[in-house]
């Protein structure tokens, strides 16, 4: 059923014509993400990416094999060379050489024994796998992206509804009261009060409308959706309340707190050993290299017409070419070192990374236990400011509170709920930075 809706989701994604007349989708957090790791245009550049470095292997590969060319060549002499001979008779002058040359044929050559060429093929094998993982952070980032964008809509949504509420209950009031003024029950103050309570949240719920639109177009662009697709979110705040102390032991002293699958470490770790790989070419630009190569060629020399009376002989050979690099100016060797230094850097801005990620791993661990307890905390504060309004409401019925106290509770409880969304929404918000600094999240392995 999920596979049928999320194929779905993507079909309407393509639909241009429709979109605009198609029915609002309800998408929940999971099929966000599930969506933007298939259609958001990042990723598909990054797999692009991978395919290309996978390319550039096979190139380098290619250089271990024989090299083929298929070869030809005129040579027309507009004067023969003239060769002298000192005789008894005196000096001859005696032309060598023809009118047109003709050769053509195959040459090869392969590398033998190539050290820095077999050590440089390494590199490639190496960028692959940073390619790989530069995916992977990019997906990462993007999940952590769509979590806190959908979590922002939630909160946008359930504040909206909360003061929505609030505003339904100052508007009713405020009828009740324009008609007790009109039958003398009231006075003007209080009809005045009451109106001013109701004028005092509608900016409130405007700029909730807002904050749900804007975070919405954000959430489409993120998912790589046409903007003119109408979603909207199919779940609230209080659907994650479960299973967040379980996660939160997890996440605190569960066996993935480690920075095993940190991105930046990995990243980090293969940049130092493409940096070793890098050192590893350069020394050995000190060794010998042995290339083979052989010939079959066919030469025709003749005089007169170029396209008649050609006289063509066969000629083949064999051969190879030993090099001993000697000098050359010092090259090799301060390429060397600099080579060198750049793998030292790493290990030093290796530890200064690892330190940073476990200071942001406790801060965020600290905020998740933080968050947890404040939720726990606003809660019985709601529980508490219902039960309020409650006893508030009766005696306003009864005649034993104004309506200034019963609007405070009427305040105090939305600040309530307010305070309650707003602490949910913090701890997924630290929760899902958490998983991304420890790159445990479970929609991307």
């Amino acid at each position: 059923m999920y596979t049928k809706k999320l194929l779905y989701i993507i079909l309407l994604m393509f639909i241009g014509g429709a979109v605009e007349a198609q029915a609002q989708l309800a998408l929940s957090l999971d099929e966000c993400v599930r969506i933007a790791l298939n259609e958001n245009p990042t990723i598909k550049v990054n797999e692009m990416e991978i395919t290309r470095v996978d390319y550039s292997h096979k190139e380098a590969l290619g250089q271990l094999f024989p090299t083929i060319n298929l070869a030809g060549q005129y040579t027309r002499n507009l004067s023969l060379q003239t060769m002298y001979m000192d005789t008894d008779a005196g000096t001859m002058a005696i032309k060598m050489g023809s009118d047109n040359n003709h050769s053509g044929g195959f040459q090869a050559s392969i590398p033998l024994v190539v050290p820095q060429l077999w050590k440089s093929i390494k590199l490639t094998e190496n960028q692959i796998l940073q390619n790989v993982e530069a995916a992977r952070a990019n997906k990462l980032s993007l999940v952590n992206q769509i979590e806190k964008t959908y979590y922002s809509l939630l909160l946008a949504q359930d504040s909206k509804r909360v003061i929505e509420e609030n505003h339904a209950t100052a508007k009713l009031n405020a009828e009740i009261f324009q008609k007790k003024y009109e039958l003398g029950a009231a006075s003007e103050y209080d009809v005045l009060r009451a109106n001013v309570a109701v004028s005092n949240l509608e900016p409130a719920i405007l700029e909730a409308e807002n904050s749900i639109d804007a975070l919405t177009l954000q959430l489409k662009v993120l998912m790589g959706m046409d903007v003119r697709t109408e979603i909207s979110a199919s779940q609230q705040l209080d659907d994650f309340r479960g299973g967040m102390y379980a996660r939160a032991l997890s996440n605190t002293m569960g066996a993935d707190t480690t920075l095993a699958n940190n991105t930046s470490l990995k990243a980090l770790d293969l940049q130092t050993d493409y940096l070793k790989k890098v050192l590893d070419v350069q020394k050995m630009a000190w060794y010998p290299t042995l290339t083979g190569s052989a010939s079959l060629m066919w030469h025709s020399m003749n005089n007169g017409s170029p396209v008649s009376g050609f006289r063509w002989s066969r000629a083949s050979n064999v051969g190879l070419t030993l090099a001993f690099p000697i000098f050359q100016g010092g090259q090799r060797y301060y390429k060397q070192k600099q080579a060198e230094i750049a793998v030292e850097e790493m290990k030093w801005q290796r530890e200064n990374l690892e330190r940073n990620l476990h200071m942001q791993v406790a801060t965020q661990n600290d905020a998740v236990a933080k968050n947890l307890k404040q939720i726990e905390s606003n809660e019985a504060g709601v529980v508490m400011a219902m039960k309020a309004h409650d006893i508030m409401q009766k005696s306003f019925k009864i005649g034993a509170a104004s309506f200034i106290q019963l609007r405070d509770t009427e305040d105090a409880l939305m600040a309530a709920q307010l305070s309650y969304y707003q602490a949910i929404y913090n701890y997924l918000v630290a929760e899902s930075d958490l998983e991304y600094v420890l790159g445990n999240t479970h929609y991307v392995r």
